[in-house]
């Protein structure tokens, strides 16, 4: 959930009732979209629905997710499925989205309630003419259940008509009466209502939006004024100053006679707060260089001790410029900043000048607090990804500034081992580039990113291009670092694979030869890069039909494997699938496919369903089914492989091809 239950829930009963009517009518999963324009107050009905859901449904789950931008809404998707210990969710490469769809379409998931909040980029769920497969539309991983109801909020009416058609409910404007009742609920002396001229005014000046009410409300408690005085510091702002703090506010139209309440009442505050707490204001400023959704503490700028840290948080809550976000642990807060208060503070930092030297602070933080891309980060560098996002995307700051370069290095590293291969691709052309020209060609650095791009090529079977660029940085190592070096080796393995992914098996074998004879001698028998040599070499006997030579170095390779990392590390399992082919291939079918199914069941369980490799495994034992003469099996199986390969790697993919022409077979 993003924020606590708003006790201050006011005047919105009857659309309340209108939206749990129209929840209760369908048969199957409900799709509702909430509109109106921003601060107007679409959340806070969304969120008095959840409350009264979960007391009067006790075992209904209740999801809310924030679909400002992908980034954010991945990062929830990850912290859903960790909830719901959904299969294969932590996996490399897994698809979580369609994990979570699949999850919640089961009939054992039971009741749920799905929420995505600020739904106002079409081109995120609809299909649009572009470049990017059809699985990244959201629209195609909403979740079906009888069981089930799904509520958008959005500013767009097309969104909401193309997400739930004529199920839309709007969120009108406040009265002058409910807005009063608002206000009231949001002082600490009521009696200041008193001065109704006063009232009148100040709701006239905020037209009676939401937003602005309790951003003001804020402001009078914390300074203990009356409200003819806040209504005074309202007619005191210039109007040029407000026309900047407005700019791209999407509700821009409703202000035409009057000043932008969301900016006027936040420039007041904020003037406030960086007399009273400077750093306060810097975080604020901090925050709208940053994405505006799930800021977590960790990411904000030290401060002078913990408990100045503390104290500005508390100013920016006390003012309603962020919220807490409940669904952290005490040692793990972060925050969210409505959006129009990040763009507001966005558009006073141009106005000062200073939106780029903040964009700086932030790309030099992000780099700071990024931990490496290993597996064992990937919950902690996953909720930092939408900000370095948000930071790099900017592009207001030079693009060869060392943080800058380092922080788009470690974003690709970080997307690669997501599996977000086209994602990872941009971020490591991006930095080869820079490091040509700023470096040299033959500096260890580019060579680094060189091997990157080239791992990228190779999942995505782009196996030409890979092999250009592998024959390249392999001249530059034979120079640069020598015949040996371990680097040197890794870079003639990479080449010897992509030889063999193209059936050129002779040179694959002679160069694995080398590797291998070499690695033993410079890394040892039983180093990991040894070990994947002898794998690879294997495999190359087996592509050409020489199954004994196969068979023989696999089981060694096992053997030292299983000693070296274990009887479940992926590159283990991998050695086991080879031999269990290798078995098939000699007409051992019923050893090949006890083999199998130990792999595929293992994989599944520790890779996840989806993951590239579990496919294979699926493939592998479609093969063996069918060799039984158990086509009815093999057809069964085969098919679900091949609708799961389109998913996730795409309609031209070899290994998609590969089991499309399996099925013809």
């Amino acid at each position: 959930m993003p924020f606590e239950r708003n006790p201050r829930f006011t005047g919105r009963e009857s659309q309340l009732a209108k939206l749990e009517n129209k929840l209760s009518k369908q048969a199957q999963t409900t799709r509702l979209a909430i509109i109106g324009l921003g601060g107007v107050g679409k959340t806070q009905l969304v969120l008095e629905l959840v409350y009264q859901t979960r007391e009067k449904h006790k075992n209904c789950s209740v999801i809310w997710i924030p679909a400002t931008n992908m980034e954010s809404l991945e990062q929830a998707y990850l912290e859903l499925a960790r909830q719901l210990c959904v299969p294969g969710w932590q996996e490399d490469k897994s698809n979580v989205k369609r994990l979570v769809q699949n999850h919640l379409s089961e009939e054992s998931s039971g009741q749920w309630l799905l929420v995505f909040d600020n739904a106002d980029d079409i081109d995120m769920w609809i299909p649009q003419a572009r470049s990017k497969q059809e699985s990244e539309n959201l629209i195609d991983y909403l979740p079906r259940s009888e069981q089930g109801s799904i509520v958008f909020t959005t500013r767009d009416r097309r969104i909401a008509v193309k997400l739930a058609q004529n199920n839309v409910l709007e969120v009108s404007e406040m009265g002058e009466e409910v807005a009063t009742d608002l206000l009231q609920k949001c002082l600490v002396d009521t009696d200041l209502l008193n001065n109704k001229p006063a009232t009148k005014a100040l709701l006239n000046e905020l037209t009676c939006l939401p937003l602005a009410i309790v951003q003001a409300a804020a402001y009078i408690n914390e300074n203990g004024i009356a409200i003819a005085d806040y209504v005074s510091l309202l007619e005191e702002q210039e109007e040029e100053v407000i026309d900047l703090l407005s700019e791209e506010f999407e509700d821009n139209g409703r202000y035409r006679n009057v000043k932008n309440p969301v900016a006027t009442t936040w420039l007041i505050s904020f003037e406030q707060i960086r007399h009273r707490d400077p750093l306060a204001a810097e975080y604020l400023s901090f925050m709208a260089c940053i994405d505006s959704r799930d800021i977590p503490q960790s990411l904000l700028p030290v401060g002078q001790s913990r408990k100045k840290e503390t104290e500005a948080i508390g100013t920016l809550d006390a003012y309603s410029f962020i919220k807490k976000r409940p669904d952290k642990r005490p040692d793990n807060l972060a925050f969210d900043i409505h959006r129009l208060v990040h763009l507001a503070t966005r558009n006073w930092l141009r106005k000062q000048e200073q939106i780029t030297q903040w964009t700086r602070k932030a790309i030099t933080r992000l780099e700071e607090v990024l931990p490496s891309h290993e597996h064992q980060n990937r919950n902690v560098w996953r909720i930092y990804l939408p900000h370095i996002r948000y930071a790099l995307v900017s592009n207001l700051i030079e693009k060869d500034g060392p943080n800058r370069i380092e922080l788009v290095r470690r974003f690709g590293l970080c997307l690669y081992s997501d599996g977000r291969y086209d994602e990872a691709e941009v971020q490591f052309i991006e930095v080869l580039e820079f490091e040509k020209r700023v470096l040299g060609q033959e500096h260890p650095n580019t060579l680094a990113s060189m091997a990157n791009l080239v791992l990228t090529f190779l999942d995505q079977g782009r196996y030409k291009e890979a092999e250009d660029l592998q024959i390249l940085e392999i001249e530059i190592n034979k120079k640069v670092l020598g015949q040996e070096h371990p680097d040197m080796l890794a870079s003639m393995a990479n080449l010897a694979l992509t030889f063999s992914y193209q059936g050129r098996y002779k040179e694959a074998e002679d160069l694995q030869m080398l590797v291998i004879e070499t690695g033993k001698r410079v890394l040892g028998q039983e180093h990991p890069d040894t070990l994947t040599s002898m794998a690879n070499l294997a495999l190359t006997f087996w592509n050409q039909g020489r199954y004994k030579e196969a068979e023989d170095l696999q089981i060694l390779e096992i053997e030292m494997s299983k000693k070296m990392l274990g009887q479940e590390h992926p590159d283990m399992l991998t050695s086991m699938a080879n031999l269990a082919l290798t078995f098939s291939c000699q007409g051992r079918y019923k050893e090949a496919e006890d083999l199998q199914v130990l792999v595929m069941e293992t994989r599944k369980r520790v890779l996840g369903q989806e993951h590239p490799d579990t496919l294979n495994s699926m493939a592998n034992l479609a093969s063996t089914f069918w060799n039984q003469g158990r086509y009815k099996d093999a057809e069964d199986l085969e098919v679900l492989v091949i609708e799961m390969r389109k998913k996730v790697l795409g309609q031209e993919h070899p290994e998609t091809l590969t089991s499309m022409a399996n099925l013809a077979g």
